[in-house]
């Protein structure tokens, strides 16, 4: 590992815990080579990724015309996507390690873009919070339920902005939810089944992988620092480029990619926090290495703040759909013989069903807003429902202008770290299987060691300096 010497960064930052970490515009004030201090001007932004998803947030960011990009950071810098971000901002300066870039341009950098794979998510992010850079981190927050915890810790000490890129947390959406929660329209959920069925990269791999296959190492890619803190393995091209994320080391399987995008202002408004139990219903494939390509996982949320007790179907695979029941259809009247009948509740590949004793809703993904089923009942209800915002900052735009002290985020890691904490445990029952009890309290799980030791795992050697942030 290269050790950053400026300012003795890991000894320093080590001791966090003492002292408030200031954004570098504050902390700095003039001699900021940024120089933001008033809210016209830009924000010197750095991405980690300028490939894949990296390159698609920044596509999106300068829409914004908020921003200028001063770094550029990948761990190939000969792949297509990488070269077009170059290209693009010819003054942005190049990197492969994220550590080097944050020594070097500690003064120019205003706020860091971390679009990495799952498991490399935590080291940049932790560096860049202690050094007083505000973060946006895609979704998953991290990789284990102690990352989450460690990076929302921090972030509440150094005060810096942050947001996860659970971009529906910016969307009608999110306001119709949060304003029919307030206004009692949605109340006393007990169940909400939840589903994304496509497949995934893989899908079948359960069957025949029984280890990390090796190939030769493309010229110019850092393996080393695409590794990050998670267990080293060869190179694979099954792993890099974009199939991290079925490999259990690396990625979190669909729980991961998808439960942020649906559950997201379900665990937010309805105030879910942790499961006291997570049940493996269903898993099909997967094993040491790689995720299930289908399962079923069951949340049992207790009883809390004046709301009943939940469960939480969570169903993922090819066409793995919860089924429906044919009263929530919408009844059709049969032209020729003037029967009414109902028609099955469609779902599209990814939603969720939300059910109360009164009400029940379908909803999508993303920012897709809720549905009153059956169409009936919406018909009586809707002139008293409350009407919500359906315009607003788009997440990338939020985030810059909270950088810039005009907005709030809106998935601040206060928000997307239980959230994904949430997700992280019903992945740890994708893989060890069974019923798992957890005490909320304690964060610890009180029938499986196995699954306790997947909570927080330790990093590789070399790169335990950014746990103890």
């Amino acid at each position: 590992m290269k050790k950053v010497s400026r300012r003795n960064f890991l000894k320093s930052s080590a001791a966090l815990g003492s002292f408030i970490v200031l954004p570098s515009y504050v902390a700095l004030g003039s001699k900021a080579k940024s120089g933001i201090k008033a809210p016209s001007e830009r924000v010197n932004v750095a991405f980690v990724a300028s490939g894949g998803k990296g390159y698609r947030n920044r596509l999106i960011f300068e829409n914004s015309g908020l921003m200028n990009v001063v770094a550029l950071c990948d761990v190939d810098l000969e792949r297509e996507e990488p070269q077009k971000s170059a290209a693009a901002h010819p003054g942005a300066r190049q990197f492969t390690d994220f550590r080097v870039m944050l020594e070097e341009m500690e003064d120019e950098i205003d706020a860091v873009v971390v679009s990495t794979p799952d498991h490399s998510h935590f080291a940049v992010t932790m560096m860049a919070m202690a050094l007083g850079k505000h973060v946006w981190c895609e979704k998953p927050l991290a990789h284990s339920y102690g990352q989450c915890q460690r990076m929302m810790d921090l972030a509440e000490r150094s005060g810096v902005v942050t947001q996860m890129g659970n971009q529906g947390h910016s969307s009608p959406n999110y306001f119709q939810f949060k304003e029919w929660t307030e206004a009692g329209v949605i109340k006393d959920i007990t169940k909400i089944d939840a589903h994304m069925t496509r497949g995934g990269s893989w899908g079948g791999w359960g069957k025949h992988v029984t280890k990390y296959e090796s190939e030769p190492l493309p010229e110019g890619l850092n393996w080393e620092n695409w590794i990050d803190v998670a267990e080293m393995n060869p190179y694979s091209p099954r792993l890099h480029p974009n199939k991290w994320r079925g490999w259990v080391e690396y990625g979190n399987g669909f729980l991961g990619d998808w439960a942020p995008h649906i559950l997201d202002t379900c665990h937010r408004f309805l105030k879910l926090g942790m499961p006291e139990k997570i049940t493996a219903i269903q898993r099909v494939g997967g094993n040491d290495f790689v995720f299930p390509e289908a399962s079923i996982i069951r949340f049992d949320v207790p009883a809390r703040e004046g709301m009943p007790a939940c469960e939480i179907n969570w169903y993922d695979g090819w066409k793995n759909k919860p089924k429906i029941d044919l009263q929530y259809g919408d009844l059709v009247t049969d032209n020729v013989t003037g029967k009414a009948s109902r028609k099955p509740l469609e779902l599209d590949y990814a939603g969720k069903m939300l059910y109360s004793k009164d009400m029940v809703f379908k909803g999508g993904h993303h920012g897709q807003i809720l549905q009153v089923v059956p169409r009936e009942k919406y018909i009586d209800i809707r002139k008293s429902l409350p009407r919500f915002q359906t315009r607003c900052s788009d997440h990338w735009t939020n985030f810059l202008l909270a950088c810039k002290g005009e907005e709030e985020t809106r998935s601040p890691f206060s928000v997307g770290a239980p959230l994904t904490q949430f997700m992280l445990l019903g992945v740890i029952c994708q893989r060890v299987g069974g019923e798992l009890e957890f005490d909320r309290e304690s964060e610890r799980f009180t029938n499986s060691d196995a699954a306790n030791a997947l909570l927080d795992p330790a990093p590789r050697k070399g790169w335990e300096e950014f746990y103890a942030l």
